[in-house]
This record gives C-alpha cells, structure tokens and sequence, in this order.
C-alpha cells in the first residue's frame, strides 16, 4: 500500500504530532509499504522530496514555536501528490498542509483518514485574545466539523478526541490509536550509572532527595501552574523532594516567577529544552513523573518515561482512564492532599515494590511500538478503503438510476 501522511512539523523538530507520525512512518515500512510525509518547512524555497519527506515552502508561526504553517492550495505540491500515486492519505494537522491533505484526496478520489491530535479548546489563546475566545471556539468547532465530513475514517489517540468530535456535531465513529513509544531508545538499560551520576551533580542533587519530574511545552494548557501551586501547598523541605521541570515555551519565565512567589523556586528546577535523544539519562535520575494536565490525549512524554520505568503520578482524568493504572504503573490524584499521600506511600515502599512498579511501568506501554501502530492505522486504513468503495458504487448506482429514469422519461 501507498500512503501520504500530511502533518505541518515534522524532524527536525520535535513534538508530540511529529513522533507519532515518524513512528507510524518507520512502522509502515517496516511491514513493506511505501510512505511519503507532506510536511511544511520555512527554510524551504521550493516543493522537494528528500528521503521520503515532502518539504513544502510556509512562513514561521512565532506564536507556535515557529512551527511552519504552509498555504493550502499549491500545484506543485499536488503534482508530487499525484505522481507518488497514494491509495491512502492520512492527516496529522487542521492547518494548511493537512487541509491540502483533503483537496488531494477529493481530487484523487481516494480514502481521507483523519488523526486529530490536539484539543484545540485548550491552545487557542496562542491565535486568539481572550475576549475573542469564545468566537475563536465556535470558529474552531465549525472547522473541525468540515474537515470530519471530508474524513472516510476519525481517529485520535484518547476517547478525548471523540468526545471534542461530538462537542463539534459530528457523529461518525472515532478509532481510537494510542501514540506510540520509541522503545528502543527510551530504556533505561541505555543509561549507564556514571551518567546519573554526572547528571546528579550537575544539578546539585542528593542520593536521598525523592526526584520527581515532568515534561512538555510549558504553555497554559499543560497546567504546571496547578503542578506547582500543589507541590507549595502540601511538600516542604524536610520532604527531601525536588521537582524537576523538563521544557521550554511561552509560559517558562511567568512559571519560573510562580514557584519564586510561592517559595518553593528551591525546590523547582525549570531545566529548559532537553534534546528529545539526550532526555532518557535525565528521566533516569528520577523516581516518579506527575502531571496534572488535562488537555493531553495520551501524553507522549509521559509514555516514555513510563518506557524508562517512571511511574506516574497522573491528575484524576475521565477520558484518559486506563492509561495509568492506580497502583499497577501509578497513581491518580484529585488535588495537593491526595498527591502528596502518594508520594509518602511511594517513600514508604520497599525496594521489591518499587522496583516491581518501575518494572510494571515500563510493561505498560510495550504494546505502543512503531509496528504496532502502523498494525492498528491498517486495519483503519482498509476500512477507510472498504467504505470508500463502497461509497463510489452507491453513487454510481445511482448516476446509473438516473440514467435510465431520463431514458424514460424521453421515451415517454
């Protein structure tokens, strides 16, 4: 099978959408099919394939990480569409790259599988002021809806996603494709002990501090504010914890200012952007991941971690039920009490059960590898493809219909 993937960012730049859908490319080929990944990129001048990438011309979005927003219409970009010939074209993106992903599709008259990755309710104070953000929804809703109705197939990694779908009006059903986990690469077998050890010192950490950490863009929507307004009201000093920030993003200075103003800037530590390759010693040094984020539909950074053998401490959350398991690979919390109930549980383990919790962590997410994605978005992909046949035969059932009731008519 031949398959477009249309996503907006992709390496080398780092991100959730761009993990999964490197994932899903190395997956597919892995099981012998042919992909090509349409992607913008604002350093290029012209429309160029290069190793199975799609480079198109876009402008740099400063308030999204200079992420390259591309525009939606292109002939040369369809051109290149056109000769590679997909049976299947998959979205990653709403912006102007995967709604070019929806023109190509109408025009080649094949399937349109759509993965919406992101809940937008929560990101659209980056494109919006706040007294038009209720406009900005309705805007965002009625334009998810459109690029659904275009869809053969929905899919999203959480059951968030369908949830926002329905939120939009739409009704068709929605797949849901947990992201994928890097396996290889985030092991802790990688790790040796000098590395910790180098890491430990570098930042000043103690063998007897409990380090607990996170990581993610740090804007609004990932709510370290909450994180951090916890951690003040219920952890001290005599706790012997240390919070470790991993990231870098709009809201880093305003949160560093936070953890100043509530006291607790001792015992945070914002360590910036870490290189996606150089991250796994640094999860390594630590005990436990937290997260209260509720805009996240299945937190990659939080699977690998757990691949690393973090277990986590995850903000009671609804539609990611399932994805932490309370006492298997780690805890749910509903407020600073409760967090802070854990953490001393967890203090209180003995080395058996937290290394077999570290153990279950990592079990967790081994189903999540590069194959096994590409195994689940076949199975998508060929009922996308059924339905789609199907789909043209009723319509030319149809034509066929009208034909004869013409011929009919005439003859009458």
């Amino acid at each position: 099978m031949k398959i477009a993937l249309f996503t907006e960012t992709y390496i080398p730049l780092i991100n959730g959408v761009v993990t999964h859908v490197r994932a899903l490319k190395s997956g597919l080929e892995k099981l012998g099919h042919e992909v090509l990944v349409v992607c913008a990129l604002p350093e290029a001048k012209h429309h160029y394939i290069e190793n199975g990438v799609l480079y198109c011309p876009s402008i740099s979005f400063k308030k999204l990480y200079n992420y390259g927003v591309a525009t939606p219409t292109s002939h040369s970009r369809y051109k290149y569409i056109k000769n590679f010939n997909p049976d299947i074209i998959h979205i990653h993106t709403e912006f102007g790259v995967g709604y070019s992903g929806t023109i190509a599709a109408k025009l080649l008259n094949i399937p349109l599988v759509y993965t919406m990755h992101t809940m937008y309710d929560d990101y659209l104070y980056y494109v919006a002021p706040k007294k038009l953000i209720k406009i900005a929804k309705k805007t965002a809703h009625a334009y998810a809806k459109i690029l659904a109705e275009k869809a053969t197939c929905l899919t999203g990694p959480s059951k968030k996603v369908e949830e926002f779908f329905r939120c939009c009006g739409v009704d068709k059903p929605v797949y849901v494709v947990p992201n994928p986990v890097e396996l290889d690469k985030f092991d802790i077998k990688c790790v040796t002990e000098s590395q910790k050890t180098l890491i430990k010192q570098k930042l000043g950490l103690c063998d007897d501090e409990l380090i607990i950490c996170f990581c993610g863009r740090l804007g609004k929507e990932k709510s370290v504010d909450v994180l951090l307004e916890y951690w003040s009201e219920v952890i001290s000093k005599k706790d012997r914890c240390k919070l470790l920030i991993f990231g870098d993003g709009p809201s880093k200075d305003e949160l560093e200012e936070y953890a100043k103003n509530l006291g607790i800037d001792n015992q945070v530590m914002f360590l910036g952007k870490i290189l996606h390759e150089e991250l796994v010693p640094y999860y390594a040094i630590c005990d436990l991941y937290v997260t209260a984020s509720l805009s996240d539909t299945n937190s990659i950074s939080m699977l690998e971690a757990m691949a690393v053998g973090l277990p986590v401490l995850h903000i009671y959350d609804k539609l990611n039920k399932g994805q932490v398991i309370d006492g298997v690979n780690g805890f749910i919390y509903r407020n600073s009490e409760e967090m802070k109930k854990l953490i001393d549980s967890y203090k209180n383990m003995s080395d058996e059960e937290r290394v077999k919790l570290h153990q279950n962590s990592r079990k967790s997410v081994m189903k999540y590898s590069d194959v096994e994605l590409a195994n689940n978005l076949l199975e998508i992909y060929n009922d996308a493809l059924n339905i789609h046949a199907k789909t043209k035969s009723n319509e030319h059932k149809f034509s066929f219909k009208n034909i004869k009731m013409n011929q009919k008519r005439k003859k009458q």
